[in-house]
């Protein structure tokens, strides 16, 4: 046992270990948590405000000149890091009438979720990609891309990274091209014609990547299948109501290794049960209006608009009106997944 007189010399002891760069675990603080713990808040980007800068953005400054123009969604929690959750980016780019968004490729994995305009493009190793209001678009990690509107309406989506994960495992690289655009080997749309259906795949294809080979998710077919779930009377998950997973038609599992993408719909006067998970995620509203209670904190949200679900953070999701609500987000699910780190638990209902 130490001798107990020899105490007071502790505080010199530690002075002697800071020129090795070293320090005893007993003294440390914050190391090992008894609780997921985060700095970022519940928090929600109304898309009017949001909208008009972002307009004012595109007067100010192309797209070619700022490589992408988009407005990062931060949350205020996080101290002015560039990220709406503590593992998940989100922004909102804005591509101008005859504008190209130049080409480049990196280590981090993104989506997007069209919000507003129709008919301009993303080009994905090779494959434009024409987006409608409601698609979901994936460009993987590594994947050439650039984006490029040849109609005479602005073009608005949610951008959806891993960034804050991967540059915190220092992981991250980036390249641009040395041309504007990506030379197209594939034709338009070319992965949704081979796999959209659901029901077939090519079987000349020998897809080993992972990631969903199907780079486009059209909202047509996700609205209908959302749509029919509610005129079937699915009552789906008593704490989220009708969610369905985007999918990897390979695999069955998520379209990506580190992010998750969920198709919502909330039925009229539906409240949901509380729960929390250590997952994190970011929801952009697709139709309808409601409430989400985070730890407490009520969140109105109205269509277009962006909120930010904390990891751990105990939520429900209320909507009190006559007609659906659908909300599209994306998580860290995967990731949490891989590396056994996630965890659910059911709370009793706050409302």
């Amino acid at each position: 046992m130490p001798d107990k007189t020899t105490q007071p010399s502790m505080d010199q002891f530690i002075e002697t270990l800071a020129p090795l760069h070293i320090y005893p675990l007993w003294k440390q603080e914050g190391l090992l948590i008894r609780r997921p713990t985060t700095e970022a808040v519940p928090y929600l980007w109304p898309y009017g405000p949001v909208r008009e800068r972002l307009m004012e953005a595109g007067r100010l400054i192309s797209a070619e000149e700022a490589e992408r123009r988009v407005l990062i969604l931060k949350n205020p929690g996080l101290n002015g890091k560039p990220a709406a959750t503590a593992r998940l980016y989100a922004g909102l780019q804005l591509v101008l009438p005859h504008e190209i968004a130049p080409a480049h490729y990196h280590s981090a994995s993104a989506i997007r979720f069209v919000v507003e305009g129709s008919g301009a493009f993303t080009a994905v190793d090779g494959e434009r990609l024409i987006m409608q209001p409601g698609d979901l678009v994936l460009t993987p990690a590594w994947s050439v891309h650039d984006h490029g509107n040849e109609t005479d309406t602005p073009m608005i989506w949610l951008d959806g990274l891993d960034l804050p994960l991967v540059n915190g495992l220092e992981c991250s690289f980036f390249q641009p091209l040395d041309t504007k655009a990506q030379k197209l080997t594939r034709s338009d749309d070319e992965s949704e014609r081979q796999y959209a259906y659901g029901q077939l795949r090519p079987s000349w294809v020998n897809w080993t990547k992972n990631y969903s080979p199907l780079a486009k998710y059209p909202w047509n077919a996700t609205e209908r299948i959302l749509l029919d779930a509610l005129k079937d009377g699915v009552a789906g998950s008593p704490t989220d109501g009708i969610l369905f997973e985007y999918s990897n038609p390979i695999t069955g599992g998520s379209v990506l290794p580190t992010m998750a993408c969920y198709a919502q719909l909330l039925p009229p006067k539906f409240h949901s049960d509380a729960h929390r998970h250590t997952t994190s995620a970011v929801y952009h509203v697709v139709r309808g209006s409601g409430t989400t209670i985070m730890d407490g904190q009520r969140i109105e949200w109205n269509e277009r608009d962006t909120f930010a679900l904390p990891g751990w953070a105990v939520h429900e999701h209320i909507n009190n009106a006559s007609e659906p609500a659908m909300l599209f987000s994306f998580t860290d699910d995967p990731a949490l997944k891989a590396l056994g780190f996630y965890q659910e638990q059911s709370e009793n209902k706050q409302g």
